[in-house]
Formats: C-alpha cells, sequence, structure tokens
C-alpha cells in the first residue's frame, strides 16, 4: 500500500512539473514571437513609406509629362470629380491648394474605385493630395499662358516650410516664417498623410497640410522628418515632394513648349 502511494505521488509531481515546463515553454515562445513581430511591423510600415515616396516620385514625373504634352499643369481633382481635374480643361482651378491628384486625367493606373491616387496604406482616405500655384492669374494651369507670359515673369509661389508655428500669413499671403524655408517658389506639392490618414494628424505641423482633421487651406505645406503616429505634439508621418520651376522649365524648354 505505502509503494502503491509513494508512486502515485511520483507521478503527480512528474505530471505537476511537466505543466510547469509547458508553461513556461510557452512563454518562452510567445516572447520570441512577439520580438518577431514587432520588427515585422516595422519592416512593413518602412515598406509602405518607401513605395509611397517612389509613388510621389511617379505622381510628380507624370505631372512634368503633362505639362510637355499640354504646354500647362492640371488643375486638383475636386471630391467629387472621380479623379478628373477640377475644372476639366484647366484653367482657374476650383481646389488649388486642397485638392487630389487627377489621377483620371493624368492615366495613372494605382487608383481606387472612384478614380483617385491613393499610397501605400491603400484605403480611401489615403487618396494623396496634389496642389498648384495661382501665380500669374493661373498661368500655369491654363493653356498657352506659360508661353505668352514668357519664363522671365512667371513667379510660383508655394511655400514649403520647416514647421507649422513658423507659417505667417494665411490664404494667398501664407509664407514661411525666417529660417523656415525650404521652398517659397515651388510650382506644384504633393503629399500623402501617411498612416494616420484618418485624422491627417493632430500636430501643429501636419494641420497646416490640407487633411480630414484640418480646414487650413493656403499655399504654405510643412515638410520635416517624420515621426510616429501618436507621438501627440510631435507626430508627422505626411510624405511631401515638390516640383521646382527650374525642373519644369528646363524639361519644357526641351520640348519646345517654352520659351
Amino acid at each position: 500500500m505505502q509503494r502503491t502511494a509513494a508512486r502515485q505521488a511520483s507521478r503527480h509531481r512528474s505530471r505537476g512539473v511537466s505543466l510547469v515546463e509547458l508553461a513556461i515553454g510557452l512563454l518562452i515562445l510567445s516572447l520570441i514571437i512577439g520580438g518577431l513581430l514587432v520588427p515585422l511591423a516595422n519592416q512593413v510600415e518602412q515598406s509602405r513609406v518607401t513605395q509611397t515616396q517612389r509613388q510621389l516620385e511617379e505622381i510628380r514625373d507624370a505631372l512634368i509629362g503633362f505639362a510637355l504634352a499640354n504646354g500647362r499643369l492640371p488643375c486638383p481633382a475636386s471630391a467629387a470629380s472621380n479623379g478628373v481635374e477640377s475644372p476639366p480643361g484647366g484653367g482657374a482651378c476650383t481646389h488649388p491648394w486642397n485638392g487630389f491628384v487627377p489621377a483620371v486625367t493624368l492615366g495613372l493606373s494605382q487608383v481606387d474605385e472612384q478614380g483617385y491616387a491613393i499610397d501605400a496604406w491603400g484605403l480611401a482616405r489615403n487618396r494623396v493630395r496634389y496642389a498648384v500655384t495661382t501665380a500669374n492669374a493661373s498661368a500655369f494651369t491654363t493653356a498657352g499662358q506659360l508661353r505668352a507670359i514668357g519664363m522671365q515673369a512667371l513667379a510660383p509661389d508655394l511655400r514649403v516650410c520647416r514647421s507649422g508655428p513658423g507659417i505667417v500669413g494665411a490664404g494667398a499671403a501664407a509664407t514661411c516664417g525666417a529660417g523656415e524655408v525650404l521652398s517659397q517658389t515651388a510650382v506644384a506639392v504633393i503629399h500623402s498623410l501617411g498612416a494616420n490618414a484618418a485624422t491627417g494628424g493632430i500636430s501643429a505641423d501636419e494641420i497646416q497640410n490640407p487633411n480630414p482633421n484640418s480646414a487650413n487651406n493656403d499655399r504654405a505645406f510643412v515638410s520635416r522628418v517624420r515621426s510616429a503616429p501618436g507621438a501627440a505634439a510631435a507626430e508627422f508621418d505626411d510624405l511631401l515632394t515638390w516640383l521646382s520651376p527650374n525642373i519644369l522649365f528646363a524639361r519644357m524648354v526641351a520640348a519646345g513648349q517654352l520659351p
């Protein structure tokens, strides 16, 4: 009887040790998997950033191509124009500073079901934004006006600044503060709202770029080093590029559209 009881106690102890070991093993496995998932998520996010940056450059090239073929830049699309420039045929744009890339007009392929260009996050809220200068009475979007006015008199005026708080003025008078200028003669600005496109961000820098959380609508934009969404006042995950008049004019001259 005593031997039987001892054997049963031994079996119970063995079972108990096995369960403890199993629990420890599962804990270790979960830590390993968790450690792998974090870098994987970072890799996916970085891949989206890289893909979107490349896409913005392709859109900029498409804008130049459009200008070479038509002698002007397209107007931005409105929220109701289904990817077509607004108004069709250009002229005075309906949404020059807070519109979208006119993907249908440009013939782009990476679009959503409504015809708008979307970034690598791929949601409807991630439609790529596009702004164009209204300088010289909308000459840059009006057929024949770039050649008629001439390069020396053309004065594109979109501003790209290092930070939002440094921007002074509003509307057509908005400009970068002292020491905050990245460009003050941009012809066009193309930008993605990044991962936090649902709100567009709450930082003083992000609200300067048109987004769902901002009613801001002027000629000044912000581009700076990215910081993670959720970093409160410091967050900035917008991706932005712009078109220099020197590049546009050089390409148009080479194509015979200017002078």
